[in-house]
C-alpha cells in the first residue's frame, strides 16, 4: 500500500487508519512512503498508526525513499549533510546501524543500479535489492526490458507503482475531468494535461477496447490493469494507491479473483490491443 498524495493529504488519518485495517488484514505486508509525501506527515502518520494497531514489526516492510527533504542545500540529495556520505555508504551505514534491514533505488536507470552495485561490490559494502519503478499498461520499457536484464545479473528486484497510471487506467477520465478527481487538483495540472492531450485521448479509447476482456473475465477494469501487473514475474510487488477502503477493496479483488485467470491467451489480447509491447535484444535476436 502506498502513502502518496493521500496519507496527510487527500484523506484524513481516520480513513488513512481504515486503508491500512483492510490492507494489512487481506494479506499486504508492505506500506510504502517517503519523507517528501505531505511533507513528512505521511511518514508520521504510517509509523502512529501501526503502533497504534500493535501490529508486530517483524511481520511489516516499511519502505521509504529519501532525497527531496526540505528547501536547504543541506535537507535534499543524497549527500554526506543529509544522510552520510556517498550514497551507497550512507546506505550500508543506515544498515549497519541497524536503521534499515535493505535499501534499493526509486526511478534510477539500469546503468546507475549497476554502478551503485559494483561501487559495492569493489568497497565490500551493501548494493541496492530492489528498484522502484513506474510500471502499467502504458510504461513498459523499464520493467519488462531493463530491470529483467538486472535482476538475472545482480539479483535486484522490481517494486512497480501506479498500476493504474495516476488513476488514467480507472476509467474516470473516460469522458473528461471530473472536478472530485487527483487530476482536477491545481497542483496536479500536469496529470491533466496528460488526459486531455491526443495520446491521452488515444489511451483512453484503448481502454474502452479492453473494457469486453475485463467482463469476460468478470472484473472491473482497474482490476484488469492491477492483475496485469501482478502476472509479470518479474514484479516482486505492486503498489496500490486508494482514497477510499471501496477502491481499495476493489483493486485488492485483482489477486485472488483475477490474477488466476491471467492466461498467456488473456495478456496476448490486451497486448493486441495496446500495440506497445517493448522488445530487449533477447527478443529481436529469436
Amino acid at each position: 500500500l502506498g502513502t502518496w498524495v493521500t496519507f496527510g493529504g487527500q484523506i484524513s488519518d481516520e480513513v488513512a487508519e481504515r486503508l491500512m485495517t483492510i490492507a494489512y488484514e487481506s494479506g499486504v505486508n508492505l506500506f510504502d512512503t517517503a519523507e517528501v509525501y505531505a511533507a513528512g506527515k505521511a511518514e508520521v502518520i504510517l509509523g502512529s498508526i501501526i503502533k497504534k494497531k500493535g501490529w508486530r514489526r517483524s511481520s511489516l516492510v516499511i519502505t521509504t525513499k529519501l532525497y527531496w527533504g526540505g528547501k536547504a542545500e543541506t535537507e535534499r540529495g543524497l549527500s554526506r549533510k543529509h544522510i552520510i556520505e556517498e550514497i551507497v555508504r550512507a546506505m550500508t551505514h543506515v544498515i549497519n546501524q541497524g536503521m534499515a534491514m535493505y535499501w534499493g533505488t526509486s526511478r534510477w536507470s539500469a546503468m546507475e543500479i549497476m554502478e551503485a552495485y559494483s561501487v559495492a561490490r569493489q568497497f565490500n559494502m551493501i548494493p541496492p535489492v530492489c528498484e522502484q519503478a513506474e510500471y502499467h499498461l502504458f510504461q513498459r520499457e523499464k520493467v519488462e526490458v531493463q530491470l529483467p536484464e538486472l535482476y538475472h545479473k545482480i539479483g535486484v528486484g522490481a517494486m512497480t507503482w501506479s498500476p493504474l497510471a495516476c488513476g488514467i487506467i480507472s476509467g474516470k477520465y473516460g469522458n473528461g475531468v471530473p472536478e472530485s478527481s487527483r487530476a482536477s487538483l491545481k497542483c496536479y495540472q500536469w496529470l491533466k494535461e496528460r488526459i486531455i492531450s491526443e495520446e491521452g485521448r488515444k489511451q483512453q479509447n484503448k481502454l474502452k477496447d479492453l473494457l469486453p476482456i475485463a467482463e469476460r473475465l468478470g472484473c472491473t477494469l482497474p482490476q484488469l490493469a492491477v492483475a496485469w501487473c501482478l502476472r509479470n514475474e518479474g514484479v516482486s510487488s505492486v503498489l496500490l494507491g486508494s482514497s477510499t477502503p471501496e477502491q481499495l477493496i476493489e483493486n485488492l479483488g485483482a489477486i485472488q479473483a483475477v490474477l488466476p485467470k491471467m492466461t498467456s491467451h488473456v495478456v496476448n489480447e490486451i497486448d493486441n490491443i495496446l500495440r506497445n509491447k517493448p522488445y530487449s535484444k533477447k527478443d529481436y535476436r529469436s
